[in-house]
């Protein structure tokens, strides 16, 4: 079976420090490498497989001022497509533009939405849903109107993240400084309590951060920016929670399966994805108002951080994943061999 893997070209696959999408494709991509399968990833040039690597594009347009974005990722499509006929599946992980190029080749084809953001995408979605197969990667997501191959749950390497018993006594924030991932939320529940808190993330809304987080910040709100590498993993383990109080529907959340394997349980605003990540009591709480997480921070104690490892091992590994991920390309690849067989009767 040949696959040719789809990434985005924002950030590096493998990302530096930040770029969810280009995450979990890198995260498949080496999972099914390690399966066996002959996988070829179409990414930036500076991105790193043990597959085989392929591209045209020099470098992230979110680290490289040059590269122009909707240029060049219409080359990298245009780039990857000509190539369709030498696979056997394309999975395309960068959202709708691709689906453009999807009448104009033979080979089949699976889009993993990372996100239905909104209706105004469902015109690049629908008409296309004979001819691609779409993947939720949570049920919450599931748009009504449109049909599905499946509904994968995104999976992380659990054995890079370190468990922590103990944790430690501070909040953590981990996510990009947005209204819709609830800084601000997370600040006044951590002033509720009087604990400590630890901030990471990208700022990608300059006025809510200038607003809302830098007067904030002294001695017991700290906010660090991007991590990556061992010190992610310290972040997410050294804490007595993390504080996920979202002001949208989260279509997965890497951050709060990445905190459960190291042992940290989650307090979320229940909402998109969130009840089917965190089973209430166990691995985390759920909370219908951040005005209620100061009284699921005070219950923290109730929560066995051995079990929230549990958890992920069980639920949301990489490994199964890639084995839901490799079952689904059987079905379509088998589909398609039993519909050439059907025509040929028919001719015959």
């Amino acid at each position: 079976m040949r696959i040719a893997m789809l990434a985005p070209i924002a950030w590096r696959t493998p990302p530096r420090h930040y770029g969810p999408w280009e995450l979990v494709t890198s995260q498949l991509t080496e999972a099914l490498v390690a399966r066996g399968i002959d996988v070829t990833l179409f990414a930036t040039l500076d991105s790193a497989t043990g597959g085989t690597l392929d591209g045209v594009v020099p470098a992230p347009y979110e680290e490289d001022p040059a590269i122009d974005a909707k240029v060049w990722e219409y080359r990298h499509l245009s780039h990857c497509f000509a190539k369709a006929g030498q696979f056997d599946l394309i999975h395309n992980q960068l959202d709708f533009p691709a689906h453009a190029f999807a009448p104009l080749v033979e080979t089949p084809m699976v889009t993993t939405i990372h996100g239905f953001s909104s209706e105004r995408i469902l015109p690049m979605y629908k008409p296309f849903e004979d001819r691609v197969n779409y993947v939720a990667i949570s049920a919450a997501d599931r748009h009504p109107a449109l049909r599905y191959a499946a509904t994968i749950h995104h999976g992380i390497p659990v054995e890079t993240f370190a468990f922590d018993a103990q944790g430690a006594d501070r909040l953590l924030y981990f996510g990009r400084i947005h209204p819709d991932k609830g800084a601000a939320h997370a600040i006044a529940a951590a002033r509720a309590v009087g604990l400590p808190l630890e901030m990471y993330g990208i700022v990608q809304d300059r006025g809510y951060h200038e607003r809302e987080v830098l007067p904030a910040l002294d001695d017991a709100i700290r906010f660090h920016g991007a991590v990556g590498g061992a010190a992610r993993v310290r972040a997410l383990g050294q804490a007595r929670a993390l504080l996920h109080l979202i002001d949208f529907d989260e279509p997965f959340g890497l951050s709060v399966v990445e905190a459960m394997a190291c042992g940290t349980p989650v307090i979320a605003t229940r909402r998109g994805s969130m009840p089917e990540l965190i089973e209430h009591g166990v691995n985390g709480f759920l909370v219908d108002h951040p005005d209620e997480a100061a009284e699921a921070i005070a219950r923290i104690g109730e929560i066995d951080r051995a079990a929230c490892r549990a958890v992920a091992v069980e639920r949301f590994s990489v490994a199964r994943m890639a084995a839901e991920y490799e079952a689904l390309y059987r079905r379509i690849l088998a589909r398609g061999i039993d519909e050439q067989q059907t025509l040929a009767q028919g001719v015959i």
